[in-house]
């Protein structure tokens, strides 16, 4: 157990957590086994090791009333949606409410728990921003060179760091273009492969904008990325995030996957159940591909929280609105979605979708709270957890949120 979370006892029953796993049939391989448990051996040194604050007190009745009313949402909204997975709340470090439901494989008798890695989809995004990020902090890049700097190949003028992590590059999906490009599907698509159809394919490629002039959620934008930190650093950038965040921060349960994982990590589902097979996309990271847990994330959040990672400098930057030419309340920073409201409050997050998995990471950054849920088979429900900020303060009613 985390030392973060050593010592505290959940003041709901510890049921068990399952393991999302990278959907099931392997499409080059065929069928394949979806259920082992997957192992990060890396180890820390004390040397490495990042020490984050004990969880600060609470007031008195404070648990006890925000646990009320956390149970009070699961059994009303998620508990029999169809959900299949974990649900984690806390204050100032402290967990106030954990509940998971399931098992593993659907109907299977693997029952899940609080070690289970799940894919968290576009959650990823957030350790691949931080990375990046980080690299800036360090003076081993700038956020506003432009990406051909690092890869003169790349014949999108304009097209700044800055521009790919808060999606105002106007580059195309690469969700969408690989196919309309002719990849054989029968072949995993790796982000040199993306990089690669960008630089040498450009006349098969539609919905091409000007970089800054508008807001358009893009995973290429987040693919691309993981191959800058791999250029800079000379590391995979799964070996870069583990030696970086997950060992020295002791996140055990979490790591980078690649298709030599197959076998080891647990399926995704669809919302009846049914087993969603493994694609040609499901190779690209940065965008995706990082499993992990709700206690996990906590840690991540409370390093993020305590600036172990990033100066307070460079997180005004990643949580600084960057598309406002139109009015809203949402927006998005450098690798996290925000929502702000009428009443001044901001809620700092990002959801994930992919296959079957659900992801849901919400930081409430003037209480110290988080918010984090995550699941294997699918079910909009897992996005309606942001009910639960208005525990914590008035940040929204019904009418300024739709």
């Amino acid at each position: 157990m985390h030392p973060l979370i050593s010592g505290q006892l959940s003041a709901v029953k510890k049921t068990f957590f399952f393991l999302y796993g990278i959907s099931g049939i392997l499409l080059l391989l065929g069928s394949a086994s979806c259920f082992s448990k997957h192992n990060t051996t890396a180890a820390a040194t004390d040397s490495t090791l990042i020490q984050l604050p004990a969880p600060a007190p609470l007031m008195d009745g404070e648990n006890e009333k925000l646990h009320q009313g956390c149970s009070n949402w699961y059994e009303a909204e998620l508990k029999n949606s169809g959900f299949n997975g974990g649900l984690l709340v806390a204050k100032k470090g402290n967990i106030i409410f954990e509940q998971y439901k399931g098992t593993a494989s659907v109907n299977g008798t693997d029952t899940i728990n609080s070690n289970t890695a799940f894919h968290i989809a576009s959650v990823s995004k957030t350790f691949t921003a931080t990375a990046i990020l980080k690299l800036w902090q360090e003076g081993r890049l700038q956020i506003d060179d432009e990406l051909a700097q690092y890869f003169p190949a790349f014949n999108f003028k304009g097209v700044t760091i800055r521009h790919l992590l808060n999606h105002r590059s106007g580059l195309p999906n690469y969700v969408y273009f690989m196919e309309e490009a002719g990849w054989n599907k029968k072949q995993y698509l790796s982000n040199k492969d993306v990089l690669d159809i960008l630089t040498t394919q450009p006349s098969t490629l539609k919905n091409i904008g000007t970089p800054g002039r508008s807001f358009s959620y893009c995973n290429t934008n987040y693919a691309l990325l993981a191959l800058l930190i791999e250029k800079i650093t000379g590391k995979t950038y799964a070996a870069y995030l583990q030696e970086t965040f997950f060992t020295p921060l002791q996140m055990k349960n979490s790591f980078v996957f690649d298709t030599t994982m197959i076998g080891q990590v647990t399926c995704s589902y669809d919302w009846r159940g049914a087993l969603i097979p493994f694609n040609f996309l499901d190779a690209v990271y940065g965008d995706k591909n990082i499993y992990s847990t709700p206690r996990d994330l906590l840690v991540w959040d409370r390093a993020l929280s305590s600036k172990k990672i990033l100066t307070d400098s460079i997180l005004l930057q990643a949580y600084t609105p960057y598309s406002n030419e139109k009015p809203g309340i949402r927006n998005y920073g450098l690798g996290w979605r925000m929502n702000i409201y009428p009443s001044g409050k901001k809620m700092i997050y990002h959801n994930g979708w992919w296959h079957g998995n659900n992801a849901s990471f919400i930081r409430l950054l003037d209480e110290d709270a988080t918010i984090i849920a995550v699941g294997n088979r699918f079910t909009r429900t897992v996005y309606h957890v942001k009910d639960l900020v208005n525990l914590f303060a008035n940040y929204y009613v019904a009418d300024e949120e739709e």
